[in-house]
């Protein structure tokens, strides 16, 4: 009987998903953006404990990482559960939340599921995570 509630509660919508995703790789467009830049993302519905997007389009903020290109960047997704865990990294409030970067969920993201821009991360508090996401590799 538990074990069949822990299957309901983790049960994901990917149809939904998909077809959301399907019209950001039709639609949206590369957005400009910085290293540092926090942005409000659709990283939608993923597999098992990658990192999932909230609500019916996915969405979540990430730190930009590095540019690699117009299309293509490294982020770290944000979350407002604050842990002590060597992989969450405290980085103050966002959107007026205390949030911190899961450094063990770094992916790369095309900038077309890229929202809107939140603002900048200091650089002080980036290098530290930077060095922390070195130290992890």
């Amino acid at each position: 009987m538990f074990y069949e509630y822990i299957m309901l509660a983790m049960q994901k919508d990917f149809d939904t998903w998909n077809e959301h995703k399907k019209s950001i790789h039709n639609c949206g467009s590369t957005k400009p953006y910085n290293e540092r830049d926090i942005w409000w993302c659709s990283l939608g519905v993923n597999i098992g404990y990658e990192e999932d997007g909230n609500g019916v389009i996915g969405e979540r903020p990430v730190l930009i990482l590095k540019g690699f290109s117009e299309q293509v960047c490294l982020s770290i997704p944000l979350s407002t559960i604050l842990k002590r865990n060597p992989y969450y990294i405290s980085i103050g409030p966002i959107d007026g939340k205390e949030a911190a970067v899961i450094i063990s969920q770094v992916r790369i993201i095309d900038t077309k599921r890229l929202i809107n821009r939140v603002g900048s991360l200091n650089r002080k508090k980036f290098n530290v995570i930077r060095q922390a996401i070195k130290d992890y590799l």
